[in-house]
């Protein structure tokens, strides 16, 4: 294993790895190692951890330049000395590295009102087979020259290139937060209310809907419709005044705990620790659909509410065959985002790919036309 401690090492060891057609393992720190497809025996392997240096920071300008083997949660206390974030919220940030949640695309609840990682990141520099680092975007939050390759890299888990660094436009952390769980009976009254508080001026940084079995984990019961709202005071009381509106009595009588959305933020690490022959479906739907994809799933089920993406938890990984068979009738977009490595090779990670997989097929093939880069990777397809 070769652990790079500069980009330009890093360029230089893919181009070694291209000259003499080794196929070649990028990884950060494992962490997020049972996600997307299976990790394929390699002649090389290139690991980015030894890439934590923070490169520039500039509290004042909302900027900072970091490098890709940064642990998140270092990432994280950096930017809190200074009341600032960048709300990605990503499972396993615990051990995940900057690089690593990126080319995942990890993002948590706050992507509702904060976005994912194509919202935050300004630019970047990644390391070709070629071996040479190539910056897109910069320092500055609106310039947009080159961000189209960054967006790339992002989500490619690693298949076309090595992310050495990435710049981010920061966030000022919310002076304070206020969270309410809410309780209903079905899928249908949660989504009603839902669908209030997103025509209502009420502009929650996370609106995220729990099944009965997911709500059963935090110790709630039925449907759970969690919202988390942040600003001064007079914001909170005015977000608490709106929801009570359109809430009703529960809106002041089920706060969260403390800890709740952390536990969010780590429900698929604690299944998968729990459930180790476990799966995870990831399912993008519209808004409408949102209520038919939740009730669908037999076991527990999280949704980012406000933006139409779904996980569904299964106790065993072979169980998704019959789920994804209704999902294909239904024209659902979903994979298998988290599985047992033993079982990747047989089964469908991502049974429907969409129509621009082909426009996907030819970027690989444009970065690394003999197919050196964490093969099979992007859920064994590319």
């Amino acid at each position: 294993m070769f652990a790079p401690t500069t980009p330009a090492e890093l360029a230089q060891a893919l181009h070694e790895a291209a000259v003499h057609k080794h196929t070649v393992a990028l990884e950060g720190n494992s962490s997020k190692r049972l996600m997307a497809g299976p990790r394929e025996p390699s002649d090389v392997e290139i690991n980015t951890s030894a890439l934590r240096r923070v490169l520039q920071y500039e509290p004042h300008d909302l900027t900072i330049s970091v490098e890709a083997g940064l642990p998140w949660r270092e990432f994280k206390s950096i930017l809190a000395e200074n009341r600032q974030m960048v709300p990605l919220d990503p499972p396993f940030s615990t051990a995940a590295t900057v690089g690593g949640v990126i080319a995942a695309n990890s993002s948590g609840p706050r992507r509702r009102l904060y976005g994912t990682a194509r919202d935050l990141v300004i630019g970047m520099t990644f390391a070709t087979l070629e071996g040479k680092l190539v910056q897109t975007g910069g320092m500055v939050v609106k310039n947009v020259a080159g961000l189209d390759m960054a967006k790339l890299m992002i989500g490619s888990f690693g298949t076309l290139a090595a992310i050495a660094t990435v710049n981010f436009k920061l966030l000022p952390a919310p002076e304070h937060e206020h969270s309410f769980l809410l309780p209903y009976p079905s899928a249908a009254d949660a989504v009603a209310v839902r669908n209030r508080v997103l025509a209502s001026p009420l502009q929650p940084s996370a609106l995220d809907l729990l099944n009965p079995a997911a709500a059963e984990s935090f110790g709630g019961s039925g449907w759970v419709l969690a919202v988390r709202t942040g600003g001064n005071p007079a914001a909170m009381r005015r977000n608490e005044e709106e929801l009570a509106h359109i809430a009703g009595r529960l809106a002041v009588e089920t706060e969260c705990p403390e800890t709740f959305w952390t536990e969010v933020e780590n429900f698929t690490l604690q299944f998968l620790h729990r459930r180790p022959d476990g799966a995870v479906v990831r399912v993008s739907c519209t808004l409408k659909d949102l209520a038919a994809v939740m009730e669908s799933f037999p076991g527990p089920a999280v949704a980012r509410a406000a933006s139409g993406v779904c996980y569904g938890y299964f106790e065993q990984a072979d169980a998704t065959a019959e789920w994804f068979a209704r999902a294909k009738a239904m024209a659902w977009k979903a994979v298998i985002e988290f599985a047992p490595e033993a079982r990747k090779r047989s089964l469908e990670l991502w049974p429907s790919p969409g129509g621009d997989f082909d426009i996907m097929q030819r970027v690989k093939a444009l970065f690394d036309p003999s197919n050196l880069l964490n093969r099979g990777r992007l859920y064994r397809r590319i």
